[in-house]
């Protein structure tokens, strides 16, 4: 899939000539915020994109082509502060509608950030070979936001789909295997069932029940309803392998919702992700 040119796809034309001198440094996001000028993403630095400043009305021009000409059907998925769009995710910022004390989503946006995904196959194949060569362990993956813990949850998918586990998957946020009409765009393996668009806990009881997988894997542990996902699946006696944000094992220690991940003894790995760009680290830590 490329990233690339879905993102440019959802730019209006003045904003998307400047963005396209960017397509050789692989910008991991276009960021657009009303009254600046839009930036791109790169080894995580923004650099400004040449142009004018974005407008409301280049936000609203997205927001209508990402949503059908329908922003307020899209409005409770807009509520969790993101929409995905063939398989890309759009984080936006703004005025929240409340009704009732309860977010039911924005108006007047000020900001949007569109993450573009890749697939880089053989990342961490060493990594893989040494982790697993007597074969898979519960697996914890953590970097800093935008670390790059999504690209390698999803080579990892990859790789041990591809040598017989069957792997079953919980796309909440439809990144993992960007999937369009039922069909990922992103390989994920031989033998790897998706579920996208719907939250984990829900997921992982129709996985168990119905798929009869070896291993689940998730992205973004980032609720209680996620934990509780977790201990479903452990409680059957199923590999995880998932995602936190977390830049070391001590910070994981930090956070309430991450120390109770950690009580719960699921993990025997956690792989540490540092540095940026072509330029990252991966480290294995047995637990």
């Amino acid at each position: 899939m490329d990233g690339f040119n879905r993102a440019m796809y959802m730019l209006p034309p003045e904003i998307r000539q400047g963005a396209e001198a960017f397509r050789e440094a692989a910008p991991e996001e276009i960021r657009l915020r009303q009254g600046r000028r839009p930036t791109a993403l790169i080894n995580g630095k923004e650099q400004e994109i040449y142009g004018t400043e974005v407008t409301a009305s280049d936000i609203e021009r997205i927001l209508e082509k990402i949503t059908g000409a329908s922003l307020h059907t899209a409005a409770p998925a807009m509520s969790e502060g993101y929409i995905s769009f063939m398989g890309l995710r759009v984080g936006l910022c703004g005025e929240g509608i409340i009704h009732n004390k309860e977010l039911k989503g924005f108006k007047n946006f000020s900001s949007l950030s569109i993450r573009i995904p890749k697939e880089c196959k053989g990342v961490c194949d060493s990594l893989i070979d040494e982790m697993y060569f007597r074969g898979f362990k519960n697996t914890l993956l953590i970097s800093r936001p935008g670390g790059g813990k999504t690209t390698a949850l999803r080579e990892i998918i990859r790789k041990l789909s591809n040598s017989g586990y069957r792997i079953g998957v919980l796309d909440e946020r439809n990144e993992l295997g960007a999937s369009e009409g039922g069909k990922p765009q992103f390989d994920l393996g031989l033998h790897t069932d998706l579920i996208s668009s719907v939250p984990k806990a829900s997921g992982a009881m129709m996985l168990l029940k119905g798929m009869n997988e070896e291993i689940i894997a998730m992205d973004e542990i980032s609720s209680a309803r996620d934990i509780s996902a977790l201990s479903q699946i452990c409680g059957c006696g199923v590999g995880v392998l998932a995602s936190a944000h977390a830049a070391s094992k001590d910070e994981l220690y930090m956070r309430p919702l991450y120390r109770r991940v950690l009580e719960l003894a699921v993990f025997r790995y956690i792989v540490t992700i540092s540095g940026s760009g072509t330029k990252r680290k991966y480290t294995a830590e047995r637990i």
